[in-house]
C-alpha cells in the first residue's frame, strides 16, 4: 500500500505547522507516533464464541491481531476472575499507522449517522487524542449480517506535539472532520 497520507503530512502539513509555530529545526514539528485501539469485552468474556468475533473484527479492522488484556484480581459483584479476559488492544505504528488513520477520517467516520464532526475537546494536556466509537459498523470491512453484537471501540491516537493546540492543528490539517463551532 502506498502510504498517501505519510506523504501528504511530508509534504503539505509539516510546511505548515513549521510556518505557523515558528519550528526553528524539523523535529520539532509534531507527528503521530502510534495509534492505540482499545475495547472493553464486558459480558463477552466469559463466551469464547463471542470472544474470537470480537477479536476477528478488531483484526479486519486494523490488519493487526489484538491482544487480549487479563483481569489481575478477582471482583466478586462483577463476576469476574483473576486472569479472566476483560479487553483487548492493538498498537499501531508505522505505515499500518497511517493506513489506519486514512480509513477513519476518509472512509469510517463520514459513515457514522448524522455525522456533524468529531469534538475538539477531547485532547488530553498534552497533545494526544481520543474518540469513542458506538458501534464498529461504520467500518466497511464489518459486514452487517455476520456481526454478534453491537461493540464500541476507544481509538488514542498519540502525538509528539507539547500543547493541544498544535496537536489540533496536526489533525486538521490531516484531515481530520472536527465539528464546526
Amino acid at each position: 500500500m502506498s502510504n498517501t497520507l505519510k506523504k501528504y503530512y511530508l509534504e503539505k502539513v509539516r510546511p505548515v505547522l513549521k510556518e505557523q509555530f515558528n519550528y526553528t529545526n524539523v523535529h520539532e514539528i509534531p507527528t503521530i507516533t502510534k495509534v492505540v485501539i482499545n475495547r472493553g469485552l464486558g459480558s463477552a468474556g466469559g463466551n469464547s464464541k463471542s470472544l474470537e468475533n470480537s477479536l476477528n473484527e478488531i483484526a479486519m479492522i486494523c490488519g493487526q491481531r489484538p491482544i487480549l488484556n487479563s483481569s489481575k484480581k478477582a471482583i466478586a459483584g462483577f463476576s469476574i476472575r483473576e486472569g479472566m479476559p476483560v479487553g483487548m488492544s492493538v498498537t499501531l505504528r508505522g505505515p499500518k499507522m497511517y493506513d489506519f488513520l486514512e480509513r477513519i477520517i476518509n472512509l469510517a467516520l463520514p459513515r457514522i449517522r448524522d455525522f456533524q464532526g468529531i469534538s475538539s475537546s477531547s485532547f488530553d494536556k498534552r497533545g494526544n487524542y481520543s474518540i469513542g466509537l458506538n458501534e464498529q459498523l461504520m467500518f466497511p470491512e464489518i459486514e452487517f449480517d455476520k456481526i454478534d453484537a453491537v461493540r464500541g471501540m476507544d481509538i488514542t491516537i498519540v502525538t509528539t506535539a507539547k500543547t493541544d493546540k498544535e496537536a489540533l492543528v496536526l489533525l486538521r490539517e490531516l484531515g481530520m472532520p472536527f465539528e464546526k463551532k
